[in-house]
């Protein structure tokens, strides 16, 4: 019986980025997940939650507090 495997691959990211600099990177992840697990590539998923810069901190201050 054949393995299956169906990587999960989940990025957050402050919002912000393109269009076209979300699509390269989903294909980039996708691409090293293909070359590092053997999964076809239309198992691999990736998810995208895009944040605010006022609903994430670092060290106790918001990104959208700093200077």
């Amino acid at each position: 019986m054949e393995e299956f495997i169906m990587p999960i691959v989940d990025i957050h990211l402050i919002a912000g980025r393109s269009q076209a600099q979300l699509k390269g990177l989903v294909e980039d992840v996708t691409a090293a997940v293909v070359k590092n697990t053997g999964a076809p590539a239309e198992h691999v998923h990736v998810i995208l939650s895009e944040m605010q810069k006022d609903r994430y901190s670092v060290g106790g201050v918001l990104k959208s507090d700093e200077k």
